[in-house]
């Protein structure tokens, strides 16, 4: 480097320290947070929050060491800066009482925000007690049955790195209706036996990435819901869980498909299923396209490969029909490892809407140490290199 690059990049340096150096930092104790795990901190967070959403500057907002309690929170933009750093280095914990939160669906919410970091934390959603109310049958907050630890709405430009999320009360992470989201180093864990508590939800979102990231929970690890586009998860661990699911889609007879969906480097260990594809047996025009699954390892899996058509989550009529969804341009290449039972690949899929492009590319699954089964219903497509079991499409 000669010495006019040199001082130009010094003169860079001490740019964006001072820069950095003066960006305000909003500590959420200086807003009366109490770190102690039983104060009501609620009123404290959204103040801060307020000041750093009207900030013309780029700003942090510092949750420091502790255990902080609050009830739901919704941090709504539109801000006047696009460059908001929340860093997290304590707790931030749920009330017990699952009638503290309310009837409100969503216990930390961004909406309409641009430009927003998450990094660091843990956020304990407790849980534990809505499960126990839900599997005895009793009466239970109705706003809980979709309670969500993360939610972003209508969000663009986020990131959220280093964020662990224990024992949500519904889904830990909800991604609805945003544009260019990146998910890294999360961890997320709930018991493999808690009700609905899907990991990580994306839907009518486009350009949202999840990377190197381990889920371990009662529900789908990832569920793609309708209007999900451009989407890449990368080294992945599941395990328990309900695996990477597509859907469920179609339940509504008007739907926006899937498409351009990449799964690569994952692993399943003990889950329910592995890569999932599943739609509602009844009339929709919904769709799922361009989907790439790709270096997956199965560890007992009971449904390594799935596509199912005729998903029905209660017995009722209405659900007990041909699926309308149309699944096509579907690639498991290099997927190997262990079935816990024997059909280690079944295409399940519509008579109405035959499957069609599915591509089988170095598959070998393997049960109790012999070979596994392939079954197919309506679905169409080919293979390449070696495919164990044997392909029947």
């Amino acid at each position: 480097m000669n010495n006019s690059a040199l001082l130009s990049f010094l003169c860079l340096f001490a740019l964006l320290h001072q820069s950095l150096a003066a960006s305000p930092q909003f500590n959420v104790i200086q807003f009366g947070a109490k770190p102690d795990g039983r104060t009501d901190s609620t009123s404290a967070f959204l103040a801060a929050w307020k000041q750093a959403c009207s900030s013309t500057r780029g700003v942090t907002l510092y949750v420091p060491k502790g255990r902080f309690l609050t009830r739901s929170m919704l941090f709504k933009g539109p801000c006047r800066n696009s460059a908001i750093f929340i860093r997290i280095d304590g707790t931030l914990v749920a009330p017990s009482d699952i009638w503290a939160i309310g009837n409100n669906p969503n216990w930390i919410e961004f909406q309409y925000v641009n430009g927003v970091t998450i990094s660091g934390g843990v956020l304990d959603g407790k849980g534990a007690p809505l499960w126990s109310c839900k599997l005895a049958g009793r009466k239970c907050p109705t706003g809980a049955t979709v309670q969500q630890t993360l939610g972003f709405s209508f969000c663009n430009n986020v990131l959220v790195s280093g964020v662990t999320s224990l024992n949500s009360q519904m889904f830990h992470v909800v991604i609805n209706f945003c544009r260019n989201v990146k998910l890294q180093g999360v961890r997320i864990s709930a018991p493999g036996n808690s009700p609905n508590t899907d990991g990580i939800h994306i839907q009518m979102s486009t350009g949202v990435t999840v990377v190197n990231t381990k889920v371990a929970t009662g529900d789908d690890c990832v569920s793609i819901g309708p209007g999900a586009a451009n989407l890449r998860i990368e080294n992945f661990a599941c395990g328990p869980g309900h695996g990477i699911s597509i859907g469920s889609l179609g339940k509504n007879v008007n739907e926006p498909g899937v498409q351009n969906v990449t799964v690569k480097s994952t692993t399943f260990t003990g889950t329910t299923n592995g890569l999932r594809i599943k739609s509602w047996g009844k009339p929709s025009n919904g769709f799922a396209r361009n989907i790439l699954f790709q270096h997956a390892t199965m560890n007992n899996v009971q449904n390594p490969i799935f596509i199912d058509q005729r998903y029905c989550p209660r017995v009722l009529r209405r659900c007990m029909q041909a699926s309308g969804v149309r699944v096509s341009d579907v690639t498991y290449q290099d997927i190997h490892g262990t079935s816990a039972t024997q059909v280690a690949v079944n295409f399940d899929c519509s008579k109405r809407n035959p499957c069609k492009g599915i591509r089988l590319d170095n598959v070998r699954l393997t049960y109790n140490s012999k070979p596994a089964v392939a079954s197919c219903a309506n679905a169409d497509g080919t293979t390449i290199g070696l495919v164990q079991p044997g392909s029947c499409l």
